[in-house]
């Protein structure tokens, strides 16, 4: 049955690029199931969903890294066919990934045009023009970036600011930007909003995945809610709420984002300290820094994007030596920067970054949700491999892990199922202090809640959680106390009575703070 077009959308041009009934299946797992997408010039196209719907496999088609198994993609009314990312570049396609993938030791304006440098006689590169066509990019783009630089020490900012250049001088129309803004503080993200409307502006197609819905209402014309590999629906922003896209998202009502917290389950009170630090500083990086966390107790270290919190929780867990100061586990005093030791006497850390901190991307899910365990599952000296899928096969149910197979390697999971393995990893070690550097940063609405009653279960069995979170509904959520950090200080210890929003940023960006 031919499609119904509504009359205000008889006038519209056709879409830059079209797909229809597309499906991708890897072995048993159907990734994608008849998808329908449609992308127009001068238009910013949002597309969201629960991690594992479908989007990554979507854009990758889109890139050229996967064929699809049926359907057609079009653009300019003829189809197309990739046998690589090469043909999709060539149909005008870029893909702005959430890490972008430089060259570090080259120059920006190299980066920028690399495999289309600009020759002079006999094949030389001609470094002048390269120079100039980059700075003209930059110029184009609003933004100021020198195009001799290095690009090894560019934020993550500048160097989608690069990729974005780099499509450009590629002539890409349609460009597709995948949680672009995951690593980004507010003045980045304002940066980046604006390249992004100058590129609808000039009458690009932009599809821009991200799972912060004010991004996605502040910017996009269009929104598409996938589930399960379906695309659920498309409509105007206009047209929908974030209860709505939630309900799409994950078929069901998130009511419970937030658990009310949890009673202790242990004998041992609530209240007593299990970590005190005092007076723990790093010259140059964090300075006197003293707190505790008690049993049973979240507590939620608050603050902007460079303030030292990550810093702070490395030198707990001894990845960095503090120059001053000490860390306690129950009244024992930890020795600094030893590893080995902050495991032992009961400290887990769940990093900020999983794929590069607390993930081997090339090993087995199985194998890295037990790899803080190898002796425990070893005889002789030799790791048992009837143990590890046994304690693999436990800890992914107890966590809901989706992935086909424990063998398969942990990076064909999707980033919320990444972020519960790394948890896994750490839970498995039955830890007395949990520290989770931003444990919900890039996932679902819907594995968000899941993690955020996984920590409250917690906080109820006795554990002590310190959290470290730049999302402000998830601090004033889950907190029953929050610790604000300014410029390597702490400068606010909030109980969760007298913590708002308006206070913590008041705190956070140095104005003052409440003891």
């Amino acid at each position: 049955m031919p499609e119904v077009v509504p009359e205000d959308r008889m006038s519209e041009p056709p879409p830059l690029l079209s797909l229809r009934n597309v499906s991708k299946s890897f072995g048993a797992v159907q990734a994608l199931r008849d998808v329908r997408l449609d992308l127009r010039a001068g238009e910013v196209h949002g597309l969201v969903g629960e991690n594992g719907a479908g989007k990554s496999t979507l854009v990758k088609i889109l890139a050229g890294a996967h064929p699809a198994d049926t359907g057609t993609l079009r653009a300019g009314g003829a189809e197309l066919t990739f046998a690589g990312p090469a043909d999709a570049r060539a149909a005008g396609i870029a893909v702005i990934y959430q890490e972008p993938t430089l060259f570090p030791d080259l120059p920006v304006a190299e980066n920028v045009f690399m495999g289309r440098q600009p020759l002079r006689s006999l094949r030389r590169i001609d470094a002048g023009a390269m120079h100039e066509g980059a700075a003209g990019l930059f110029a184009r783009l609003g933004v100021r970036l020198d195009p001799g630089r290095p690009a090894r020490g560019l934020s993550i900012a500048d160097q989608q600011l690069v990729e974005i250049a780099k499509a450009l001088a590629s002539d890409a129309r349609i460009l597709i930007m995948d949680e672009p803004t995951a690593a980004l503080s507010g003045v980045e993200v304002e940066r980046l909003f604006s390249v992004v409307r100058s590129l609808r502006d000039a009458g690009a197609a932009v599809l821009f995945i991200s799972h912060r819905f004010d991004e996605i209402f502040a910017l996009c014309h269009r929104i598409t809610v996938m589930r399960d590999g379906r695309r659920v629906s498309t409509d105007p922003a206009a047209d929908l709420t974030v209860d709505e896209l939630v309900r799409r998202m994950v078929g069901r009502e998130v009511s419970t984002l937030y658990p009310e917290p949890a009673q202790s389950t242990v004998d041992t009170a609530v209240g007593e300290p299990r970590l005190e630090v005092r007076g723990l500083t790093r010259h140059g990086v964090f300075a006197d820094v003293g707190f505790a966390v008690r049993a049973g107790e979240i507590v939620a270290l608050a603050g902007l994007v460079g303030a030292g919190r990550s810093e702070v929780a490395r030198a707990l867990f001894g990845i960095d030596r503090p120059d001053a100061g000490e860390v306690l586990l129950d009244g024992v005093r930890l020795p600094p920067g030893d590893t080995a030791a902050a495991i032992a006497a009961g400290l887990a850390l769940v990093p900020e970054d999983r794929r590069q901190q607390g993930l081997v991307m090339e090993l087995s899910v199985a194998r890295n949700a037990t790899l803080t365990r190898r002796w425990s599952l070893s005889r002789l000296g030799l790791l048992l491999g009837g143990r590890e899928r046994a304690a693999a096969r436990e800890w992914a149910g107890r966590l809901r892990i989706k992935s086909a197979r424990l063998t398969d390697p942990v990076s064909t999971l999707s980033g919320g199922n990444q972020q519960k393995v790394v948890l896994a990893k750490w839970l498995s070690t039955k830890p007395r202090v949990l520290v989770v550097d931003e444990p919900t940063r890039g996932i679902d609405v819907g594995t968000k809640a899941e993690v955020h009653r996984l920590l409250s279960e917690l906080a109820g069995q006795g554990v002590a959680v310190l959290m470290i979170s730049s999302e402000l509904p998830e601090v004033l959520g889950l907190a029953d106390r929050v610790l604000v950090m300014h410029e390597g200080r702490l400068v606010a210890d909030l109980p969760r009575a007298r913590a708002d929003e308006e206070s913590i940023m008041y705190a956070a960006t140095g104005q003052g703070g409440a003891g």
